[in-house]
């Protein structure tokens, strides 16, 4: 390890994952595989049968006094012992770890029965008596928001909407649903909980993925000072695609285990109850009403939107609807933008992250209507796009909301995106076919994809002048540090979930340092009571390459700075790094004055430009802003209703590519699960709140050969405010997938009634009609 060689940086290039050699070997360390505690006992979680009932009768009596068991923990302890969790909005109705007094999803925890292993409490959980009142479930989030289930009603107007779309030659009006979805990682929840009863405090080691706006969370349902509750993540997470935070509730669950029964407890959820219980995408039904001249320019859109967020307004809700409020105009110039959000509750289970959170459910909207508009103005929905992107020379670009957009070249990530499919010929092709019998269909979207999510959008929720203190900002720390024999270790709080961030965050201090990635050990476990982290810390919102890789760079800076300073003192300028550091550790009498000891540096980085929202509601809801622009070309089956994806194309503007191959690695992942939204996955609940997709059985995954395989471009327009230029990718294709996918269907059937998933079902069902 010596001086830095001028040689090609190691930052663009795409070097394979470190993370690998593990993984494949079987030696990653996952939550199940950590025996962090002695003696821990096994928790297993009696649930609610009904979506909407009364406790009547709960007696644990006969479970308790069961070999092996230790103890129950029920509803009534656990209002006993925490507060409900706090959240972004008021509710009439508080959230608790579990239900007390009311159930109010099918899934709900009732009781937790903690025995000597997983066998006899779930055993046991057979021995607890409940007796249930049921009561009327509430399931249309149409029909709730007209009624006390509707907890949040904002309207907000940007711009002159209403003459814009009195003087319009063209108003669309159209109504557009996207169902909920869910994550299926392949590690499901899982936590081990100590309580120590001498200190008052608890310690969880758990697969939560972050942001720690919800370690807050639930240190204040918890009751303890945020110093209290100790979380530890492991090094390794199974996937999570956003569904692990909402471990954080769970988290809660276990530790009030812990703390009534006195031992330390264990939890690993099981696949039946990841589909039923953990969290799953919000639901939505949006109005859309957009103005457009005789020419194809877009002047005014309004959104009137319902949000299904399920059983409780949950922590991080409802931030699904706000996440994307700078981009309400998506990727176009138009200056005349309102919109209605309205927040309502029914018996199904609780919402939360969701890979795009709140991406999907908007741009199909806005997509569609860009489509539909096309087709009755008589112009093919390419150049309607076109005549409306945001054009090269207007960035940066400040949208009616309040957005910065902060680089890009929509209008030639489009034309990539047509040249690669071979646009007019795919057109040409689809129309010759259906001439012919057969249902061949093209379909476009383009989208504005935001990373690094402001703290202070989900304000918006609420009025001004009931918002407290002002949120702002998203932040993240790094330290970096340099063992007397050169041995180079970094600690991020960034808690990757298999996007390969040890591979990134080595290549950005290697190239800093001088070093070979290799020579970089990074550690991706985080202990909040020891890692340097941030209220904003964690995987979500694409924030990694952004902030996380800004930290570390800022970091590594520090650390190199000082190496040079002391190298310059030796009066050697090829002193290798493992003498400069032998001196540091050994010789600290040797130093140049002002120099201190040691050789570790703790920094943070912040995104520029996110203020909290304007006295008008605007507000910069993300600090980077890439784009995509896909083209799906499809054929369905006239008797069956399945869906062929014959070909799908897919470019992005994500700035400058830290390593290529891991960008391909996302937009693949993305596009996977846009497809799963488009295509497979859907919850389904009957009249009475029973969930009739609680297995893979009923709730349909795609596998690997029942994706489509992208052809993809990119483009790289660096962003002038992120250090190195990088801006997220990995949830674009999830947001664009189901909007392109839609047109693709709605192009070939020639109806504009189409809502995903395009199953072969629900797609027979169309064609009957």
């Amino acid at each position: 390890m010596g001086a830095k060689a001028a040689s090609e940086p190691f930052v663009g290039r795409p070097l394979a994952r470190l993370e690998d050699e593990a993984l494949l070997r079987g030696k990653g360390r996952f939550i199940d595989d950590l025996d962090p505690v002695a003696n821990a006992q096994h928790a297993a979680v009696l649930r609610s049968p009904y979506a909407h009932a009364r406790i009547t009768r709960l007696d644990p009596a006969r479970a308790v006094a069961a070999p092996g068991v230790v103890g129950v923990l029920t509803g009534a302890d656990v209002a006993l012992l925490s507060r409900p969790f706090p959240a972004g909005i008021d509710s009439p109705v508080p959230h608790y770890a579990a239900a007390v007094e009311v159930t109010r999803y099918v899934g709900e925890p009732v009781a937790v029965v903690v025995a000597r292993n997983r066998y006899l409490a779930e055993d046991a959980l057979e021995l607890v008596e409940v007796e249930y009142e049921p009561l009327q479930p509430v399931l249309d989030a149409t029909g709730a928001a007209e009624t006390g289930a509707c907890v949040s009603d904002r309207s907000f107007s940007y711009g002159e909407v209403d003459a814009a779309l009195a003087t319009a030659d063209l108003v669309v009006r159209e109504r557009f649903r996207f169902g909920r979805w869910s994550c299926t990682p392949v590690e499901c929840y899982g936590v081990v909980a100590d309580w120590n009863a001498a200190e008052g405090s608890l310690t969880a080691w758990a697969n939560f993925q972050g942001p720690f706006t919800l370690h807050a969370v639930a240190a204040g349902a918890l009751g303890l000072a945020g110093s209290k509750l100790r979380l530890i993540t492991p090094p390794d997470s199974g996937g999570s695609f956003g569904i692990k935070s909402a471990v954080f509730a769970y988290v809660v669950l276990t530790g009030l285990a812990s703390r009534k029964l006195g031992v330390p407890v264990r939890w690993i959820e099981d696949r039946l109850e990841h589909l039923a219980a953990s969290s799953c995408s919000s639901g939505r039904v949006t109005e859309v009403e957009a103005g457009f001249t005789s020419e194809g320019e877009l002047v005014a859109l309004r959104y009137d939107a319902i949000e299904d967020v399920g059983a409780y307004v949950r922590a991080p809700e409802p931030a699904t609807l706000y996440r994307m409020h700078g981009s309400l105009a998506g990727a176009y110039r138009v200056e005349n933008v309102a919109a209605r959000n309205r927040v309502v509750l029914t018996n199904t289970m609780p919402s939360g992250l969701n890979r795009g959170f709140g991406g999907p459910q908007l741009y199909l909207a806005l997509e569609r209507t860009m489509t539909i508009a096309a087709n009755r103005l008589g112009l093919d929905p390419a150049e309607l796009r076109r005549r409306n992107l945001i054009r090269r020379d207007e960035f940066p670009y400040r949208t009616p909301s309040g957005a910065l957009y902060d680089s890009g070249d929509y209008e030639g990530c489009l034309d990539d995106a047509l040249a690669l499919a071979r646009y007019p010929e795919r057109r040409a092709e689809a129309s010759a076919a259906r001439v012919d019998g057969r249902l061949v269909g093209v379909g476009i979207a383009c989208v504005v994809e935001p990373s690094i999510s402001n703290m202070g959008y989900i304000t918006l929720a609420e009025p001004a002048e009931s918002r407290g203190l002002p949120k702002s900002g998203n932040a993240e720390g790094c330290s970096i540090s340099i063992s007397a024999l050169g041995g180079i270790t970094v600690r991020s709080a960034t808690t990757p979930q298999g996007q390969g961030h040890r591979t990134v965050i080595a290549q950005v201090v290697a190239d800093r340092l001088g070093v070979e990635p290799g020579d970089v050990d990074v550690l991706t476990d985080v202990d909040t009571s020891t890692s340097p982290w941030t209220i904003g810390s964690g995987n979500y919102s694409s924030r990694f390459s952004g902030v996380g890789v800004g930290a570390v760079a800022a970091a590594a800076e520090r650390l190199a700075e000082k190496v040079e300073t002391i190298r310059a003192h030796l009066g050697d300028a090829n002193a290798s790094l493992r003498r400069i550091a032998g001196t540091v550790h050994w010789n600290p009498e040797s130093l140049p004055a002002g120099i201190e000891g040691g050789l570790a540096v703790t920094a943070y980085y912040a995104a520029p430009n996110l203020l909290p929202p304007d006295g008008e509601d605007r507000v910069a809801s993300s600090a980077a802003h890439g784009f995509v622009a896909d083209v799906a070309v499809v054929e369905i089956d006239a008797t069956t209703g399945e869906v062929e994806v014959l070909d799908y194309v897919t470019v992005h503007d994500a700035g400058r590519l830290l390593n290529p191959l891991l960008a391909e690695g996302q937009v693949r992942g993305g596009l996977a699960h846009g497809a799963a939204a488009a295509l497979f996955e859907r919850h389904v609940w009957d009249e009475d709140g029973n969930l009739l997709t609680g297995s893979f059985m009923d709730y349909l995954a795609p596998t690997a050969p029942d994706l489509p395989t992208p052809r993809m471009a990119h483009r790289e327009s660096p962003s002038p405010f992120l250090p190195l230029g990088a801006k997220g990718l990995g949830e674009g294709t999830t947001m664009s997938v189901p909007a392109a996918v839609a047109n693709a269907i709605a192009d070939a059937l020639g109806r504009d009634d189409v809502e995903p998933p395009f199953t072969p079902g629900r797609v027979w069902e169309l064609l009957q009609r």
